[in-house]
């Protein structure tokens, strides 16, 4: 009995140490983002959820939050907030969106099929929870904290697409690309290099 509470606290101790080994990486890999021309500076591409996907389908979902949680946290504490932490609060959503469904239906059949499955499901709620929750938080949230009126927000959107003339736009025009764009890239990257680096995550 003892040997495998031992065996189990090994294990434990051991996953912890993975989780926190990504979602740092996780947050380093947030550092590096790239500005995209069809949507305003404030909206950057970045690969973290990538690191996510691949602990949450070697480890599970509830270590991917873990990891989500994490990385969020770091940037927080390292990089600071404008927003008093309802941008990273609603990030950490946004990410939790993409993140969970692949993850649960990856868990269900951890196949090439189901993790296809899984990562075009999260790219679909990704995009439609980032959609609502710019239009109803994060965008005011920045209008507020930055004292910057929401039109001069939607105006740096019409700088780049003339197309943008109100919030609504902004997000169906800008937002909604933008997460699709990441679902996308993002889906890529882990499909094809999931089973190449699980290997290394799995071993004990």
């Amino acid at each position: 009995m003892s040997a495998y509470v031992s065996t189990k606290s090994r294990m434990s101790v051991q996953t912890i140490a993975k989780i926190s080994i990504l979602g740092a990486l996780a947050f380093l890999v947030m550092m590096f983002e790239i500005p995209l021309p069809f949507a305003p500076d404030f909206y950057k591409l970045g690969f973290d959820e990538v690191i996510v996907l691949i602990g949450g389908f070697a480890l599970g979902p509830w270590a991917a939050v873990c990891i989500e949680a994490l990385k969020i946290a770091l940037n927080l504490l390292i990089g600071g907030t404008i927003t008093m932490g309802v941008g990273e609060l609603t990030n950490f959503l946004i990410g939790l969106s993409f993140v969970l469904p692949a993850t649960i239906i990856y868990q269900r059949d951890k196949t090439r099929k189901h993790a296809l499955f899984g990562l075009i499901a999260g790219t679909i709620c990704m995009t439609i929870l980032g959609g609502l929750l710019n239009y109803f938080v994060m965008l005011p949230a920045y209008s507020y904290f930055m004292n910057l009126p929401l039109d001069r927000i939607i105006e740096f959107g019409h700088a780049v697409n003339p197309n943008i003339n109100g919030l609504l736009a902004l997000v169906l025009m800008a937002t909604t690309p933008f997460n699709v764009l990441k679902g996308v890239l993002c889906s890529i990257v882990v499909f094809l290099s999931y089973k190449k680096v699980s290997p290394v995550i799995k071993k004990r």
